[in-house]
């Protein structure tokens, strides 16, 4: 998992209000793992989005984002019917924030 995107992330989170779909961080990593930048990210932002943890990438895979015994670096949105609505490969997407987030609010209007 990459800290520096997902710090990235959290330091625009304010960008993402308004948009009303649980968001998550999901990784293969172990949850004691994921813990210790849980954690971290809490105590220098004030919060920290839930860490979903999948270490046999089934979720990872449903979405498209397995990469043989591991998971792309991107984001994706899946609908509530299990739809995946995107799915963007992306090493750099937290610092291509802006770029994260249109793209991210454009799929999020075609679910009204």
């Amino acid at each position: 998992m990459c800290q520096q995107q997902l710090v990235e992330l959290h330091n625009n989170l304010q960008k993402l209000d308004g948009m009303e779909m649980p968001m998550y961080v999901i990784s293969k990593d172990l949850p004691e793992e994921q813990k210790l930048l849980h954690d971290q990210l809490e105590k220098d932002f004030g919060k920290s989005l839930p860490f979903i943890s999948d270490p046999e990438l089934k979720l990872i895979d449903e979405t498209g984002m397995e990469n043989e015994d591991t998971a792309y670096r991107g984001y994706a949105i899946i609908a509530p019917n299990g739809e995946v609505v995107l799915k963007q490969v992306n090493d750099h997407w937290g610092e291509e924030i802006d770029k994260t987030v249109e793209d991210i609010k454009e799929a999020y209007k075609k679910l009204k």
